[in-house]
């Protein structure tokens, strides 16, 4: 018989295997893309009754610029913020769009519409395959793409803006145009972000308000200045 040694330590567990590698975003799925169509023929048939009218404060109407630029809007005002970027494409021609969209299920449903409004997603957000979003964002902007990113999205909190839009406007040297829209009649859902749901025949005022350079030298204390006053923009452009 062998000998125990009362004082021997337990044995060690087996380490846990650590997940490594990118993430992958998730595609849409057949039924996403089905339902993105439906969301796309509606908001058609629904933008065709609205009467709008703007504030551009921005003057991308008036004066549209050059180059270039990042449209930012709340979350919960994704609704008509494809129409607003249709009437500006009419004016300013350019490639196209591309947008940052969450890289997870509920993102791939938001892809599906995306693409059938033809514009190119990028998939990431700032949990999940932020910094690669932020690269492909800044290759299609080097062939003439505007860019748009909700500030506040994918999780919150409401009418928040979060670090990545500053980073996205420091890489690119491009202006960030805010951009927001008060609808007379609408539907607003008891959802994190209180998404807005614009009904038929409202009356429907589109803002744009003063763009925010954020340069390439700027330190970190700067640009938290810079990003409270993005908000506030945000906020003033979107009180009812």
């Amino acid at each position: 018989m062998s000998a125990t040694n009362p004082q021997s330590p337990p044995p060690h567990p087996a380490p846990r295997k650590q997940r490594s590698g990118p993430v992958v975003p998730h595609a849409p799925v057949w039924h996403q893309r089905l339902a993105g169509g439906l969301v796309f023929a509606l908001l058609r048939a629904i933008t065709l009754t609205i009467r709008f009218r703007w504030d551009d404060r921005s003057e991308i109407i008036n004066r549209p610029p050059t180059g270039p630029v990042i449209f930012c809007t709340w979350h919960n005002r994704l609704g008509l913020c494809m129409e607003a970027y249709r009437i500006f494409h009419k004016i300013r021609p350019s490639p196209g769009m591309a947008a940052m969209v969450s890289a997870s299920k509920d993102g791939g449903f938001l892809a599906a519409i995306l693409q059938w409004f033809r514009v190119q997603p990028v998939r990431g957000s700032s949990s999940r395959r932020g910094p690669q979003a932020l690269l492909e964002l800044t290759t299609w902007a080097s062939r003439g793409y505007d860019l748009a990113i909700t500030p506040d999205g994918p999780r919150g909190p409401c009418e928040v803006v979060q670090d990545g839009v500053m980073s996205l406007a420091q890489l690119t040297g491009l202006p960030i145009v805010p951009f927001s829209y008060h609808a007379q009649w609408k539907i607003q859902l008891k959802s994190w972000d209180r998404f807005q749901i614009p009904l038929p025949f409202t009356r429907c005022e589109m803002r744009s308000g003063e763009p925010l350079f954020v340069p390439r030298e700027t330190t970190a204390a700067q640009r938290e200045v810079l990003r409270q006053k993005l908000e506030q923009r945000l906020r003033r452009l979107s009180l009812e």
